[in-house]
Protein backbone atom coordinates (compact mmCIF):
# COMPACT_ATOMS: atom_id res chain seq x y z
CA UNK A 1 0.00 0.00 0.00
CA UNK A 2 2.97 2.85 0.62
CA UNK A 3 4.43 2.36 -2.80
CA UNK A 4 1.15 2.29 -3.82
CA UNK A 5 0.29 5.60 -2.69
CA UNK A 6 3.92 7.31 -2.93
CA UNK A 7 2.76 6.67 -7.15
CA UNK A 8 0.07 8.30 -6.63
CA UNK A 9 1.46 11.11 -4.68
CA UNK A 10 3.72 10.97 -7.71
CA UNK A 11 1.46 11.29 -10.67
CA UNK A 12 -0.09 14.41 -8.84
CA UNK A 13 1.89 16.29 -10.76
CA UNK A 14 0.91 15.42 -14.62
CA UNK A 15 -2.91 14.50 -13.78
CA UNK A 16 -3.37 18.03 -12.53
CA UNK A 17 -1.35 19.30 -15.55
CA UNK A 18 -3.98 17.17 -17.59
CA UNK A 19 -6.49 18.52 -14.85
CA UNK A 20 -5.45 22.27 -16.76
CA UNK A 21 -5.77 21.19 -20.19
CA UNK A 22 -9.00 18.91 -19.58
CA UNK A 23 -10.24 22.56 -18.30
CA UNK A 24 -9.69 24.29 -21.20
CA UNK A 25 -11.52 22.11 -23.54
CA UNK A 26 -14.17 21.10 -21.77
CA UNK A 27 -15.21 24.83 -19.91
CA UNK A 28 -13.20 27.20 -21.72
CA UNK A 29 -11.15 27.88 -18.63
CA UNK A 30 -7.83 27.12 -17.52
CA UNK A 31 -8.51 26.47 -13.96
CA UNK A 32 -10.84 26.75 -11.27
CA UNK A 33 -8.40 28.55 -8.58
CA UNK A 34 -9.56 31.21 -6.71
CA UNK A 35 -9.10 34.69 -7.45
CA UNK A 36 -6.40 36.04 -5.48
CA UNK A 37 -7.21 40.17 -3.88
CA UNK A 38 -10.49 40.17 -6.28
CA UNK A 39 -12.86 41.21 -4.03
CA UNK A 40 -17.19 41.74 -4.47
CA UNK A 41 -19.31 44.08 -3.04
CA UNK A 42 -22.61 45.09 -2.50
CA UNK A 43 -25.32 42.70 -4.09
CA UNK A 44 -22.82 41.22 -6.57
CA UNK A 45 -21.08 39.44 -3.35
CA UNK A 46 -24.25 38.14 -2.23
CA UNK A 47 -25.74 36.06 -5.44
CA UNK A 48 -24.58 32.55 -5.59
CA UNK A 49 -21.81 31.67 -8.12
CA UNK A 50 -22.54 29.63 -10.54
CA UNK A 51 -20.59 26.21 -10.76
CA UNK A 52 -19.43 25.60 -14.43
CA UNK A 53 -17.24 22.51 -13.94
CA UNK A 54 -20.45 20.15 -13.61
CA UNK A 55 -22.44 19.77 -16.66
CA UNK A 56 -25.92 19.00 -16.73
CA UNK A 57 -27.64 16.24 -18.20
CA UNK A 58 -28.38 18.40 -21.46
CA UNK A 59 -25.35 19.13 -22.00
CA UNK A 60 -23.99 15.79 -21.17
CA UNK A 61 -26.00 14.42 -24.01
CA UNK A 62 -25.03 17.12 -26.55
CA UNK A 63 -21.17 16.10 -26.20
CA UNK A 64 -19.53 13.85 -28.39
CA UNK A 65 -18.46 10.97 -27.80
CA UNK A 66 -14.66 12.31 -27.47
CA UNK A 67 -15.94 15.04 -24.81
CA UNK A 68 -17.99 12.30 -22.93
CA UNK A 69 -14.19 10.63 -22.29
CA UNK A 70 -12.26 13.71 -21.31
CA UNK A 71 -14.95 14.88 -18.66
CA UNK A 72 -14.99 11.42 -17.39
CA UNK A 73 -11.32 11.32 -17.19
CA UNK A 74 -11.63 14.58 -15.48
CA UNK A 75 -13.83 13.83 -13.03
CA UNK A 76 -12.04 10.62 -11.93
CA UNK A 77 -8.51 13.20 -11.83
CA UNK A 78 -10.29 15.81 -9.66
CA UNK A 79 -10.89 13.27 -7.25
CA UNK A 80 -8.01 11.86 -6.96
CA UNK A 81 -6.05 15.28 -6.96
CA UNK A 82 -8.40 16.88 -4.16
CA UNK A 83 -7.57 13.48 -2.56
CA UNK A 84 -3.89 14.05 -2.58
CA UNK A 85 -4.71 17.76 -1.74
CA UNK A 86 -5.71 16.66 1.59
CA UNK A 87 -2.91 14.31 2.22
CA UNK A 88 -1.06 17.32 4.44
CA UNK A 89 -4.19 17.94 6.72
CA UNK A 90 -2.87 14.72 7.83
CA UNK A 91 0.75 15.47 8.56
CA UNK A 92 2.23 16.84 11.53
CA UNK A 93 5.64 17.13 10.92
CA UNK A 94 6.88 19.97 8.91
CA UNK A 95 9.81 18.03 7.03
CA UNK A 96 7.24 15.34 6.03
CA UNK A 97 4.90 18.37 5.07
CA UNK A 98 7.86 19.35 2.78
CA UNK A 99 8.49 16.02 1.65
CA UNK A 100 4.92 15.73 0.56
CA UNK A 101 4.72 18.95 -1.33
CA UNK A 102 7.71 18.31 -3.00
CA UNK A 103 7.28 14.91 -4.20
CA UNK A 104 3.27 16.37 -5.32
CA UNK A 105 5.90 18.91 -7.56
CA UNK A 106 7.42 15.13 -9.01
CA UNK A 107 11.02 16.57 -7.18
CA UNK A 108 13.30 13.14 -7.35
CA UNK A 109 14.97 11.73 -3.98
CA UNK A 110 18.21 13.97 -4.86
CA UNK A 111 16.65 16.91 -5.67
CA UNK A 112 14.37 16.83 -2.73
CA UNK A 113 17.73 15.95 -0.47
CA UNK A 114 19.54 18.89 -1.89
CA UNK A 115 16.76 21.36 -0.87
CA UNK A 116 16.13 19.79 2.71
CA UNK A 117 20.02 19.31 3.23
CA UNK A 118 20.28 15.40 3.95
CA UNK A 119 21.19 12.76 2.41
CA UNK A 120 18.85 10.32 0.34
CA UNK A 121 19.18 7.19 2.63
CA UNK A 122 17.88 10.00 5.34
CA UNK A 123 14.84 11.33 2.63
CA UNK A 124 13.84 7.78 2.15
CA UNK A 125 13.85 7.17 5.76
CA UNK A 126 11.82 10.36 6.20
CA UNK A 127 9.44 9.37 3.58
CA UNK A 128 8.58 5.58 4.59
CA UNK A 129 7.37 7.47 7.96
CA UNK A 130 5.80 9.86 6.36
CA UNK A 131 4.01 7.05 3.86
CA UNK A 132 3.44 5.21 7.09
CA UNK A 133 1.52 7.70 9.02
CA UNK A 134 -0.60 8.64 5.64
CA UNK A 135 -1.62 4.80 5.09
CA UNK A 136 -2.68 4.58 8.96
CA UNK A 137 -4.53 7.93 9.45
CA UNK A 138 -6.16 8.68 6.01
CA UNK A 139 -8.69 5.82 5.51
CA UNK A 140 -9.87 7.82 1.87
CA UNK A 141 -6.36 6.61 0.22
CA UNK A 142 -8.15 2.82 -0.11
CA UNK A 143 -10.78 4.02 -2.17
CA UNK A 144 -8.50 6.25 -4.05
CA UNK A 145 -5.56 3.47 -4.68
CA UNK A 146 -8.52 0.96 -5.07
CA UNK A 147 -9.99 3.19 -8.34
CA UNK A 148 -6.47 3.73 -9.26
CA UNK A 149 -5.42 0.72 -9.48
CA UNK A 150 -8.57 -0.27 -11.95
Amino acid sequence: MMSQTEDLIYQYHWRKKEMDRLNNILFGTRSNMKSIGVAQYGVEATLPKPNTNIKSMAEMDAMDAREKRLYKRWMEYKDKVQGIELLGDYLEEEQHLIILDCMMEGMSYRSIADHLGVNRNKIRDMKEDMLSQLCQKCHFLHDLLERNSA
